[in-house]
């Protein structure tokens, strides 16, 4: 039987730069619990499925910033750490179970920060495997509920294998290399590992055409350098997307089609709504308060609430991306296509109402224990109080699992199924989440995202694909003009430019204008040892200070204080070394003290910034 349409999922993992940067509750313990929670876990599925000899295909997107940090010494010395310390509170908690250990918890709230009492490594250890021999001590007359409870006492042996295989997964099948691991899946042909701007850098608002230029070609020299080859697929930061338009004194700011095209990228991702011309739904459906997010620009093509009339647009299929800084009339396209998000496979996942997530059965994240910070309970119901949780039961969730596997699977094949039936032909499904959603915010998600894979890969109706692979070999038929937008609220910038953030963009402005005539001013002198080594290190804290998860936390206030403190200290960064350039004096000691402090594209050269 011959496939009837083709499917994806596309993930997209990234953090902030954290590196040194603070530990809990914001800084580098982000990319330990991802790496934990989620990379590793994923890294394990994928190989499980190949040595099964399953052959799936998956598009897997890792920002540049995310590649540097998992591949840095010091952060993957501090995940050893960390993985100790989880396993040690983890023995800790059998011990406490069985009321032979008596730690001091904490309260409920503090230990959902957090903020939890030390734990002795040793001490537990030694402990435990004295238990474990029998050696017990006797249970006191009186003693607290959980003593002697059974089902926490397998809970926290779940964890501690848990947390062990993970530690023995790092050394042992990766040899601690995880950017590695996933290359070898790419060079066999599994996954497709697509990249993004350098630091997640926000496209649309930033405010030089040299500032975009540079977030592209630092992200894409970044991944040449991991991964051995050029990418071919990108995922623009927040999905985020604005044509070309004119400036107020006539100036042509080129589309951001035009600077993916610059580095032979043939793929971005969209939201749904900017390819159907519709209304946001999903996570873009929030609305946007006060004279922010929506920018009036004069585009060189104009736009209307729909792409283009006629002919409905689909994310059933893939298009070429107009060319519009060339104007309305040219025939030509970018040479890029744009890939839009599946919305009722998204749902399936995203939606707080209905998504598999929300199931009864799975495991809570916001409840976490106040000794070890273990969550040792399940979702329970949909309005159940934190403190009302009922236990969580692992085998009921893979249960749920299979049972979601199998649903996602069939909703796959149907959707196909009534594309073809409709006379639609071949149709493409790309199903686009975020990977951290995986394991670290749905604990059961990664083995969920295994169990979907071998069922579509056993389904003749289904071709598995990458996403560029898809448009090698289903080339787009037709060439729309995109609107401007992003996955924000509102479907559009919102998120990252309102009242709460409007004060970032001038410094950003400013630092990128900076930058750009200093390259033009020294781009002949990059033999000079000292002016290079300050000039690429102001690169570096340029491509810091723009990303797009500074004023993302100060939105949604997750990590508001810490935010503002990063893009502060970024700044004051920049303008340290642009200073001491401008007096003719370079400071090559706080460019190497810096570089110590923000180690990542060691390959970052100036003269990207240059105007011509």
């Amino acid at each position: 039987m011959s496939a009837i349409g083709a499917f994806t999922f596309v993930l997209h993992s990234h953090l902030p730069y954290a590196r040194l940067a603070g530990r809990w509750p914001h800084g580098e313990e982000w990319i330990h619990e991802a790496a934990s929670e989620t990379y590793i876990p994923l890294l394990d599925a994928l190989y499980d499925l190949r040595e099964e000899g399953v052959r799936y295909k998956i598009t897997v997107g890792i920002t540049p910033v995310l590649a540097e940090q998992l591949a840095d010494a010091d952060v993957l010395a501090h995940l050893d750490e960390y993985l100790e310390d989880k396993i040690a509170r983890a023995k800790q908690d059998v011990l406490r179970f069985r009321g032979e250990e008596a730690p001091r918890p904490v309260a409920r709230e503090e230990a959902e920060e957090g903020d939890l009492p030390a734990v002795d490594r040793g001490a537990v250890v030694a402990a435990l495997a004295a238990s474990d021999e029998g050696e017990r001590a006797a249970l006191p007359a009186e003693k607290p509920w959980w003593v002697g409870h059974k089902h926490l006492e397998y809970l926290a042996s779940f964890y501690q294998h848990y947390y062990e295989r993970i530690k023995d997964s790092l050394a042992r099948r990766y040899n601690r290399d995880l950017i590695g691991a996933f290359k070898r899946l790419q060079d066999e042909g599994y996954i497709e590992i697509t990249t993004s701007a350098a630091t997640h850098g926000y496209l649309p608002l930033l405010g030089t055409d040299t500032a975009i230029r540079g977030q592209l070609k630092t992200g894409a020299q970044s991944y040449r350098r991991f991964f051995k080859r050029a990418p071919r697929g990108i995922w623009l930061p927040e999905c985020a997307y604005r044509p070309a338009y004119y400036e107020d004194d006539g100036t042509i700011r080129p589309g951001i089609e035009y600077f993916v095209a610059e580095q032979g990228i043939k793929v971005f991702f969209s939201e749904t709504h900017l390819i159907t011309g519709g209304a946001p739904v999903g996570v873009a459906a929030g609305e946007a308060i006060g004279p922010y997010g929506v920018i009036k620009r004069r585009y060189l093509v104009p736009m209307s609430a729909a792409p283009v009339p006629g002919e409905p647009l689909t994310t059933f299929r893939a298009y070429y991306v107009s060319d519009t800084t060339a104007g309305p009339h040219v025939d030509e396209h970018s040479g890029v296509a744009v890939i839009g998000r599946n919305n009722e496979t998204g749902q399936r996942v995203w939606s707080a109402q209905w998504g598999y997530p929300g199931d009864f059965d799975y495991r809570e994240f916001h409840r976490k224990d106040g000794v070890s910070g273990l969550q040792y309970w399940r979702v329970t119901g949909a309005k159940v109080d934190l403190g009302d949780k009922d236990f969580y039961h692992p085998d009921w969730a893979q249960h749920k699992v299979r049972m979601h596997a199998q649903d996602f699977a069939a909703l796959v094949e149907r959707i196909l199924q009534a594309q073809w039936d409709f006379g639609e032909g071949y149709g493409f499904i790309a199903s686009n989440y975020d990977t951290e959603l995986f394991g670290h915010w749905w604990f059961e998600g990664v083995d969920w995202l295994k169990q979907v894979l071998r069922l579509l890969a056993e389904n003749p109706k289904v071709d598995l694909v990458t996403a560029s692979e898809y448009v090698e070999q289903h080339p787009p038929q037709r060439v729309i003009h995109l609107p401007e937008g992003s996955w924000g609220a509102g479907g559009t910038h919102f998120t990252w430019d309102n009242s709460e953030t409007h004060w970032m963009w001038a410094p950003i402005h400013d630092a990128e204008r900076q930058m750009q005539r200093l390259a033009d001013q020294y781009k002949d002198r990059y033999d000079d040892d000292l002016l290079r080594g300050v000039l690429n290190q102001a690169a570096r804290e340029l491509v810091l200070l723009e990303s797009s998860d500074w004023p993302f936390l100060v939105t949604t206030g997750q990590a508001r204080q810490y935010a503002v403190q990063r893009f502060s200290q970024h700044v004051e960064r920049f303008l340290a070394l642009a200073s001491s350039v401008e007096r003719g004096q370079p400071d090559g000691a706080l460019a190497a003290e810096l570089w110590e402090k923000d180690r990542l594209f060691p390959d970052i050269d100036y003269r990207w910034w240059c105007s011509g």
